[in-house]
């Protein structure tokens, strides 16, 4: 049956319709009041002057149908739909990160905190959301300086030979080696950071006013004078802490710019009368744009599954279903949430400004005006949850042709700019430390396992082992980030070889081909995914292909000597010495061909020049006559 005519079939209820190709892939998912009456329209050729419902129309060969009780409840559906199946007629938010949360591992034995965008039910307590960003983190660094509660990846399932920096700069306590920190000051800590967390501010500061005096009272005054600057910080953390005004205006407002297939938008957030934060969101492929459906498409994503939901929100087009979300979402809020289309007036004049900066958003990412080193650092520290904005990035990558002459290389970005005097060429040698395994001296250096050079993961920790006990002998800091070239194998084996020289908690990535996804260690299964016109990920690209290339030019190099060196070993009465010699001296057996005898003979005897000409002469001559 023809689409056309299932449309006439459809009751007239409320529900979800789904709308699929020729290939059976869901192009569009809409909801409906009336499913019979909504569905039916799109055939109607009146519509079709509307750019986007022709184009859609003409792709339907199929339609599907979910009957539920409501409005309501088609909505919600639709929404969940949407993400499911990310059709291409409907508008997609891209940037699928929602607001800043700070993590509280409450399920752990040694509890930590984590900055993050995403709810799990996982056992963790979850604060926030925090506006501005920016403001989570510089609680994450009060907790790490004040209570010394990291937000690190170690595994502290088990106790490691010796602590990571955090330790030694007194922003953690230590609880991965035995005997640095005890459960009971480890758990008193964790409970100052809860209170903190979860706004008991009453109760930390009495808990904090107790132990400052016991401390005085046993003249430990160092540790009393900790607790007294920890107490007068209480009352400005307070105040940052709060996510929003209890008096005043408590407004998001939405705008855009588009010249499509391009749009940019912009949602800032309003807070007792003040701008707090701002997202920026971005599409390239809207080629039939429809206002309407765009600004409502933006809402149900961003609201109806958020943590937090302001009174009002502004937008710049007002559309059908206006009293049914503000319903929904009051109803998820607790409180009376109300969706206003500004005309006029302070609220007018708050919407002009953030559609210019909408439209300076659009500029910056679609007429190419590049950001500051400054601007992409941060970026890029909010866009991987680094501890802090990278400095200098070491990126690896592995090279060979079916397992041989296997290489890899290392390249470094430091502030801005590949430092090529600090790049690293290594031959895989075919072994690896393995961890636990002492030799047989029974001195506690690693044994040596060989394995064959075709492994990439084993040629990646052999390479990073190499790189970074080298730097630990040398005595020289570890780098902001550790970039892999590779997907989650890559990452792990990385993992593995820092783990086996008993460094912890160093940030590493890795960034897969193809696909341009990002995974962070610790954080695997939350891939980073950027979006192409990303400054961020083409940073990222750019010294994974700088890596690439390095690699890819020394693996040619080492191949083409070695086969090199087989040719003339293949001459009668050359050697490998002579052949050697040789190479050095004219690279391939190319130059050897141009230059004669002559020249052939101020390096090496003229008997062996002689040999050398026709040996090589016999084998073009072999090489023609096949």
């Amino acid at each position: 049956m023809e689409p056309k005519e299932k449309a006439g079939l459809l009751p007239e209820k409320a529900g979800v319709y789904l709308f699929r190709d020729a290939g059976g892939a869901v192009i569009y998912v809409g909801k409906a009041r009336l499913l019979r009456n909504r569905v039916r329209s799109y055939f109607l050729e009146s519509r079709w002057v509307d750019a986007k419902t022709g184009s859609l129309a003409r792709e339907i060969a199929d339609l599907e149908t979910i009957v539920v009780d409501n409005e309501r409840e088609a909505l919600a559906l639709e929404n969940q739909l949407i993400k499911r199946y990310k059709p291409k007629f409907n508008v997609m938010l891209r940037d699928d990160k929602t607001y800043p949360y700070i993590k509280f591992t409450a399920a752990e034995k040694y509890p930590r905190v984590y900055f993050t965008r995403r709810i799990r039910k996982d056992g963790s307590l979850y604060f926030g959301p925090y506006f501005p960003a920016g403001l989570a983190r510089r609680i994450l660094h009060f907790v790490h300086k004040r209570f010394l509660v990291p937000s690190c990846t170690v595994d502290l399932t088990r106790t490691h030979p010796r602590p990571c920096l955090q330790y030694y700069i007194h922003r953690c306590l230590g609880p991965c080696v035995e005997g640095l920190t005890t459960e009971e000051k480890y758990a008193e800590a964790a409970r100052d950071v809860r209170m903190l967390l979860e706004g008991r501010r009453h109760d930390l500061i009495q808990s904090l006013e107790a132990r400052m005096t016991a401390a005085a009272e046993k003249e430990m005054y160092e540790e009393a004078a900790s607790y007294r600057d920890l107490l007068r910080t209480m009352e400005d953390i307070e105040e940052r802490q709060r996510i929003a005004a209890t008096q005043g205006d408590d407004t998001d407002v939405l705008a855009y710019h588009a010249e499509p297939p391009l749009v940019a938008a912009n949602l800032f957030h309003l807070r007792g009368g003040h701008i707090v934060d701002r997202r920026e969101f971005y599409w390239e492929d809207l080629e039939e744009f429809d206002a309407t459906e765009f600004v409502v498409s933006l809402l149900k994503q961003l609201y109806l599954e958020a943590g937090y939901l302001p009174k009002a929100i502004h937008v710049p087009e007002d559309f059908e279903d206006r009293e049914l979300l503000e319903e929904m979402l009051s109803e998820r809020a607790g409180h009376r949430v109300e969706i206003f289309t500004p005309q006029r007036g302070a609220k007018r004049a708050v919407m002009d400004l953030v559609k210019n900066n909408a439209a300076h958003s659009f500029e910056q990412r679609f007429r190419v005006l590049k950001p500051t080193s400054k601007a992409i650092g941060e970026a890029l520290q909010s866009a991987l949850n680094l501890p802090e904005e990278p400095e200098r990035i070491e990126c690896f990558d592995i090279s060979h042709i079916q397992g041989s002459d296997t290489v890899a290389s290392m390249v470094v970005w430091e502030k801005g700019r590949m430092k090529k005097g600090e790049y690293r060429k290594f031959i895989i040698r075919g072994e690896v430390a393995r961890p636990g395994r002492a030799t047989a001296a029974g001195n506690g250096t690693p044994a040596l396992a060989v394995y064959r050079q075709n492994d990439d993961f084993a040629s990646m920790r052999e390479v990073v082992s190499r790189r970074y006990r080298r730097l630990q002998e040398e005595k020289k800091p570890m780098p902001s980030l550790m970039l892999i070239d590779g997907g989650v194998g890559q990452l792990h084996a990385a993992a593995e070889a820092l783990d086996s020289l008993g460094i912890i908690n160093q940030p590493l990535a890795s960034i897969a081909k193809k696909e341009e996804i990002l995974y962070v260690f610790g954080q695997e299964d939350e891939p980073v995914v950027l979006d192409r016109h990303s400054p961020v990920l083409h940073l990222i690209q750019q010294i994974r292909d700088e890596t690439h290339r390095f690699a890819v030019t020394f693996h040619r190099l080492r191949r083409g000597k070695r086969q090199t060196r087989s040719a003339l070993r293949e001459i009668p009465g050359v050697g490998q010495k002579t052949a050697e010699k040789l190479l050095r001296e004219f690279g391939s057996v190319a130059n050897l061909r141009r230059v004669g005898v002559e020249r052939l003979s101020e390096v090496i005897p003229r008997k062996s020049a002689e040999k050398v000409v026709a040996g090589l002469e016999v084998r073009d001559d072999a090489a023609n006559r096949n």
